[in-house]
């Protein structure tokens, strides 16, 4: 995944998929995408949100992934926290990593190099 240096990027948006939309297709953002709805596709963001109700099946790269919903594919992401509410059926690169209690968690997770 490549990302604009910040100081070198505009501003950039938030972006909300609400819980009736359904998309199949892929995601771009150089902001943040939060996530209520379903989306089957790839994601690419600078911040992915997803939402307790929110899911996810393909690949999701982002530098921050904060997952509270259901993922079935692939991760990529610096810095990723599974909150309790998380279904994860994925493999997974990060840098760091946070899984809270209660998380559901299948696949393999690979500490990225950097």
């Amino acid at each position: 995944m490549t990302l604009p240096p910040e100081s070198h990027r505009p501003s950039a948006g938030r972006s909300y998929i609400a819980p009736d939309v359904e998309i199949t297709g892929d995601i771009g953002s150089d902001g943040t995408v939060e996530i209520q709805g379903r989306v089957q596709g790839k994601i690419t963001a600078r911040t992915l949100v997803l939402g307790p109700e929110g899911q996810v099946n393909g690949t999701i790269a982002a530098e921050t992934v904060d997952l509270r919903g259901k993922v079935d594919g692939k991760i990529s992401g610096a810095a990723l926290t599974l909150r309790s509410t998380a279904q994860v059926q994925a493999d997974s690169s990060y840098q760091t990593l946070a899984i809270e209690n209660g998380a559901r968690v299948e696949g393999r997770f690979t500490r990225a190099k950097g």
